[in-house]
């Protein structure tokens, strides 16, 4: 049985690094770490996958990639000036989710199974086993369409980026966007720090909203100028 588990990783980039050879960097990191993991999976006999989400910093920009169904959300502010708050004073936050899930079932990750052999069942596995249909190892998989190709998306870091919540498929199960997003901001206001707040927001996910998925969370707080 497979079985996909969700890893988080954040990144600080030499800021002297150009956007195309970030970019780059990231796709090699994610191919030398799925060439890893099937290299140990093919020498243990084992034959289990991983989701992944990452952050990389660089300089002002800021760089998302994601294989499978961990997702990354933003906390951005709506406004510069913090003139639109919510009724305890704080501004008011807007939860963007930056990536992209990878799902058989979707148009074009369906396409490219097929054309490597694979299908999607009706319940939309990937060979009626998988739920995803991009991911580290899984690999018996790979050659029915399963890929560790990222989605890299990029933006600015400004004064309206607060934080980012990195999470797999167990805690957005039981969280959505916004949920997530005002759970961290008010841990945040109460001044507890980063650690704790990634401790609470699983906790609340497994104990509180009975999460029965992989939980993983990482939240990541930008400094403020």
């Amino acid at each position: 049985m497979l079985k996909s588990i969700c890893m988080g990783m954040f990144f600080q980039l030499d800021y002297h690094l150009d956007i195309k050879t970030a970019k780059r960097s990231i796709l090699d990191g994610f191919r030398k770490t799925d060439e890893s993991l099937l290299q140990e999976s093919s020498e243990g006999g084992w034959q289990d996958g991983a989701t992944a989400v990452c952050v990389w910093v660089l300089g002002q920009k800021v760089f998302v990639a994601n294989v499978g169904d961990a997702k990354a959300v933003l906390a951005r502010s709506t406004v510069t000036d913090g003139s639109q708050n919510h009724s305890d004073g704080v501004q008011a936050l807007k939860a963007i989710v930056l990536t992209r899930e990878h799902k058989p079932i979707f148009p074009q990750e369906r396409s490219r199974i097929q054309k490597a052999g694979g299908f999607v069942s009706s319940d939309g596995r990937l060979q009626g086993r998988l739920e995803v249909s991009r991911a580290f190892g899984d690999r018996q998989l790979k050659k029915v369409g399963v890929t560790a190709t990222p989605d890299i998306y990029s933006f600015d870091l400004t004064d309206r980026v607060h934080f980012i919540i990195l999470g797999c498929d167990g805690l957005w199960g039981v969280f959505g966007p916004s949920d997530a997003v005002d759970f961290v901001r008010k841990l945040l206001n109460e001044g507890l720090p980063v650690t704790s707040i990634s401790r609470r927001l699983v906790r609340e996910a497994v104990r509180e909203r009975r999460c029965k998925d992989n939980c993983t969370a990482i939240v990541i707080v930008f400094k403020r100028n």
